[in-house]
């Protein structure tokens, strides 16, 4: 009976009116008191509680759904299956992964007894013995390269009452150098982590932004295919700067998403708290945007990561790179909630980067549309940007393109083969919104080869990029940078051999350099997107460096 039900409500969740709302209700109820035989059975009802929190009929459900997904780690059926059900991401139960160095050093901090190493990774564990004397007390480090323990038992004899991954990451953190050093150390070592479960450790069950906007799915999903110019035109319903805590719980909601299905994403691992946006697209779907700290921004475009939620519940991610009328976007649809309304989604997130940040051409990379990505290759990435206006600018790409639409024209049910889509996937993919201005990609490689040719002519060292702080101070006018942050100071660093090389500045206005310190200021300022505007509003850099 209990099988019977769970795949009645699976077949049931994407309907809505006409009683579903009923049905559904009577189906979750007698699930709440079932008992489920097998682990893919509990994963397969974890999934449509999940999907149904993000789509819920009416509060009925919704609140059914919401006391199901918190007493979810007391189902018997999940206790009995917890071990299988490991890296599900399901409350109670362990994930296992390779955590990039920022992420470990979080989950660390925030769960230190609850972080271990995996101790089967061959591997690693050689890795680390070669590692691990590089970061231990010299006393430590002569006493483990003269015995005979290897890494992991020499590490239980030290650690006391800490964990072998506290232990590890403690000392990682405490490493000479900066931020970039340790994590090229961390990421080197690659450790396998395991996370067990606890109270709060991040799960999928729980996964919630409270102050999210909600809504409830009275009619059919939307599930055809936006005209994405129209929906560039349709602003969102309302574009909010959150405050610096509510931005902290974004980014951790963000990171949490990420460890739970086994993913890392820069943007997040470094979010900004101070540089978060809500965006409201109405009908319960928002796009959380976030920035990077300074010291983790692109010396050109700005990178932003974004959390999409639907009634506050994660259902996708992704980031974007934007600079002037350009934006390289990425686009992922967590498992779930595929099949549902991802084209929909898609066409909000372009209104979105194109109200929220000025962008009007977009492009997608290799990896988005399935290079080196099987998962992409597998799930017809190309296509689905193709369906929805993108197209090759490359020849070869374009060829296959031309080759593949007339066999389609032929016969309807003809499908690309893999070959062909891995061809096709080595190449971007470009959208404008205006036909008349079609653009490639941002030509930043030039730019950023003037500048190293200025240095290069000058040594390329330190000295050298010391003469292009001194002469992009006379440049722009300015006397010192007094005043500036620190992370300033390191945004101007960055920006002086751009500055310094540009061709003709000296025929520039002096409001137009001032301006352009500014703009060099404003890279390390607290919000990226101060950058941006600041930016925009110079068309004679945007002329020079984007051919814009």
């Amino acid at each position: 009976m209990a099988a019977r039900d769970l795949s009645r409500l699976e077949r049931f969740k994407t309907g809505y009116g006409d009683g579903a709302s009923n049905a559904k209700l009577e189906l979750l109820r007698r699930l709440d008191r079932a008992s489920l035989r097998s682990a893919r059975q509990v994963l397969r009802l974890h999934e449509v509680l999940c999907f149904l929190r993000a789509y819920p009929d009416d509060r009925r459900v919704l609140a059914q759904v919401g006391r199901m997904l918190e007493r979810f780690h007391e189902r018997p059926d999940l206790v009995r299956h917890r071990r299988q059900l490991a890296d599900t991401g399901i409350v109670g139960t362990a994930i296992r992964y390779r955590f990039f160095w920022s992420t470990a050093l979080w989950l660390a901090t925030r769960w230190p007894d609850l972080l271990s190493l995996e101790h089967d990774d061959e591997e690693a564990n050689a890795a680390l013995d070669k590692a691990l004397p590089l970061v231990l007390p010299p006393v430590v480090a002569e006493w483990f390269n003269a015995g005979s323990l290897p890494a992991l038992p020499a590490m239980d004899r030290l650690r006391g009452r800490r964990t072998d991954a506290a232990y590890l990451v403690g000392h990682l953190a405490g490493m000479p150098g900066n931020g970039l050093t340790r994590e090229a150390f961390a990421d080197a070592i690659d450790a396998p982590f395991v996370l067990k479960p606890g109270r709060d450790t991040p799960s999928r069950t729980r996964a919630l932004l409270p102050f999210a906007p909600r809504a409830f799915q009275a009619g059919p999903l939307r599930r055809t295919r936006p005209d994405l110019r129209a929906a560039a035109a349709t602003r969102p319903r309302a574009v909010r700067v959150l405050s610096s805590r509510d931005g902290a719980r974004l980014i951790e909601l963000a990171r949490c998403a990420m460890v739970t299905r086994s993913r890392d994403l820069m943007a997040f691992e470094y979010g900004n708290p101070g540089d978060v946006r809500l965006v409201d697209d109405g009908d319960g779907l928002a796009f959380g945007f976030c920035g990077v700290i300074p010291e983790r921004r692109f010396t050109l475009p700005a990178l932003y990561g974004y959390l999409t939620v639907r009634n506050g519940v994660p259902t996708g991610y992704g980031q974007v790179e934007v600079i002037g009328p350009f934006a390289a976007i990425s686009f992922n649809v967590f498992e779930t909630f595929r099949g549902a309304e991802a084209a929909h989604v898609f066409g909000r997130l372009v209104s979105a980067t194109h109200h929220v940040f000025g962008a009007t051409s977009f492009s997608v990379d290799p990896y988005q549309l399935g290079h080196e990505n099987e998962d992409g290759i597998d799930s017809g990435a190309w296509w689905f940007y193709y369906k929805l206006g993108f197209r090759p600018r490359a020849t070869a790409a374009l060829r296959i393109m031309r080759r593949e639409t007339a066999r389609m024209r032929v016969r309807l049910s003809h499908r690309s083969s893999t070959r062909a889509l891995r061809a096709l996937a080595e190449h971007h993919v470009f959208f404008d919104l205006d036909r008349s201005a079609p653009r490639g990609l941002a030509p930043l490689q030039q730019a950023l080869e003037r500048g190293v040719d200025w240095l290069a002519a000058r040594g390329g060292g330190a000295d050298a990029v010391a003469a292009a702080e001194r002469r992009a101070l006379e440049v722009t006018g300015l006397k010192s940078l007094s005043g500036f942050t620190r992370d300033e100071r390191a945004a101007w660093r960055r920006w002086a051999p751009l500055i310094v090389s540009i061709p003709g500045i000296s025929r520039w206005s002096a409001g137009e350099r001032q301006q352009l310190a500014d703009i060099a200021r404003a890279k390390g300022g607290r919000r990226e997107i101060d950058f941006l505007v600041r930016y925009a509003a110079h068309s004679r850099l945007a002329g020079v460096q984007l051919g814009v």
